[in-house]
């Protein structure tokens, strides 16, 4: 149940994130598209989602993401997979629940994830304007995605709750 409801809530983040896009390319700001999948990203990674079913639940998000959005297939794939275990090594479960840590984490990890894109489209890409066009815009990205940051994390939490309670497939609810 919990595996459904945070793809579901996954794909709608993505989807709110394609429609942003639009809206801030008709204001014409490079660059400051969030990224609302990442918020989501981190969070699990610093809760206490085991290694193997997060990295599992990242690979379909990050698989819809590549789809969503056009790019070369694999590059959103591993780089989301790649934040979660960052997120998850790093620990912070604790650090992760202030407002200003939530907007620090995005922030950080975004940095993070919008290196990792620059460096593999330098690497794998054939053209290196592109990779130096992208450069520009991984702060502008970073910073947006820090301000929405504090909302996914909260949706998040919403639906920690509602399927904690929830029991595992072979278990009895108490009565």
């Amino acid at each position: 149940m919990r595996n459904t409801a945070f793809v579901a809530l996954g794909l709608a983040l993505i989807l709110a994130q394609s429609n942003l896009f639009r809206l801030i390319g008709r204001l014409h700001i490079a660059g400051a598209t969030p990224s609302l999948l990442l918020p989501l990203i981190v969070f699990m990674g610093v809760h206490e989602y085991s290694l193997g079913r997060g990295a599992i639940l990242c690979f379909v998000l990050g698989y819809l993401l590549d789809v969503v959005s056009a790019a070369p297939v694999g590059l959103y794939t591993f780089n989301v997979v790649a934040v979660f275990v960052v997120a998850r090594a790093a620990g912070v479960r604790l650090a992760a629940q202030t407002f200003i840590t939530k907007i620090a984490l995005a922030f950080a990890f975004c940095l993070l994830e919008g290196l990792v894109v620059v460096i593999l489209t330098a690497i794998f890409g054939g053209n290196a304007a592109r990779s130096r066009a992208l450069a520009t815009l991984v702060l502008p990205h970073a910073i947006s995605t820090a301000l929405f940051a504090p909302l996914v994390f909260r949706l998040a939490e919403r639906v920690h709750q509602a399927t904690i309670t929830v029991p595992r497939p072979g278990e009895t609810p108490n009565r």
